[in-house]
């Protein structure tokens, strides 16, 4: 195979195999030329301007088990908590003042967060003029609507990867086929969707990782959520390698050349894993990054993995701090609400 050719083809037609997907993950030489491809591509279908979304942790409680996480329910050495309304309005109030347009609520599976506690919650927040982004995780299809219909938007779901037997090795209780279900329940109630992977994992391969990128387009995804995997010293994967931050750039790198109008963060992970990681993300293919705006205990205490970058910050100054390394590589913060737009290639 030839990188250039195919490289030029996932260009113009935005299609490659499972084969091809597989040998540009593999091929140390073609990663510059990918990466400038798919910033390329980004500059083409979606600009120069960086959405930025305002992440309030609102719950480290979790039901489930999964063995990279933090936050999974065995971990008895986090300090666990649960934001009340008035707190995460608080924030969400000094997102808008600090010219935030989406509020993102992410948590863990915590079963006290029901329909009846999250609508008037949702109700709130849309009053504040934002688009809301719900990631807490598996639910049936009438939450999901109830959701919808209380001002929900858009939905973070990540699959963290397509390969049955990792999931099932990683995801212990969970079923894979509930995963997929949830996914496509989001996507015809109208939900702008995202999801995503880890990169990384032990015994992960590139072509799991082609599966993953194939997925993605197949869904449609409207947003794609790439991290790299970093050890936590609290789960069962405490002792795993340490990844490097290239493979998962081009993941992300690839996934934009087949979805060229999604939206891509450039994630806190990769921040963590290496200095100016959103950054050289933003120059791979990405355009989206979600500043934490969690204050205190709480934004420590979201622990889903060590060393996680910019946790001892004011979030009142990341806007600011964002806003001139954006300016050095030629970007600027949008002042739109960040929706997908599908364009005419």
């Amino acid at each position: 195979m030839n990188a250039e050719n195919l490289l030029q083809k996932a260009q113009t037609a935005h299609r490659l195999n499972e084969a091809e997907l597989e040998f540009l993950l593999t091929e140390p030489a073609a990663e510059e030329a990918l990466f400038q491809a798919a910033d390329e591509v980004r500059r083409k279908y979606v600009g120069d301007e960086v959405h930025l979304r305002a992440l309030i942790e609102f719950t480290n409680i979790c039901r489930n088990q999964c063995l990279y996480c933090g936050l999974q329910a065995q971990n008895r050495a986090l300090t666990r908590y649960r934001l009340d309304e008035k707190q995460i309005l608080s924030w969400a109030e000094k997102a808008v003042q600090n010219g935030y347009k989406t509020v993102v609520l992410q948590g863990g599976e915590d079963a006290f967060f029901t329909v009846s506690r999250l609508t008037p919650l949702l109700q709130a927040l849309k009053r504040l003029g934002v688009a809301v982004t719900l990631s807490i995780g598996e639910r049936p299809r009438e939450e999901y609507f109830a959701l919808k219909e209380a001002g929900a938007d858009r939905f973070l779901l990540r699959i963290e990867t397509t390969d049955r037997a990792l999931y099932g090795r990683y995801h212990p209780g969970m079923d894979f086929d509930n995963r997929l279900r949830c996914l496509r329940d989001l996507k015809e109630l109208g939900y702008e969707t995202g999801t995503g992977v880890l990169v990384g994992l032990p015994g992960q391969t590139a072509r799991s990782l082609a599966k993953d990128i194939l997925f993605f387009q197949a869904l449609d995804a409207d947003m794609v959520g790439i991290g790299p995997f970093i050890p936590n010293p609290d789960t069962p994967l405490k002792d795993a390698p340490k990844p490097a931050l290239t493979p998962a750039l081009k993941v992300m790198a690839l996934t934009r050349l087949l979805l060229p109008q999604a939206n891509i963060p450039a994630t806190t992970a990769m921040e963590t894993l290496e200095p100016r990681g959103r950054m050289k993300a933003l120059q791979s293919g990405a355009n989206v990054i979600m500043p934490n705006v969690t204050e205190g205990e709480a934004r420590l205490n979201y622990a889903l993995y060590p060393g996680k970058a910019c946790a001892a910050e004011d979030p009142s100054k990341c806007r600011g701090c964002l806003e001139k390394q954006l300016q050095a590589i030629g970007r600027t913060i949008s002042q739109g609400y960040g929706w997908r737009v599908k364009r005419n290639g």
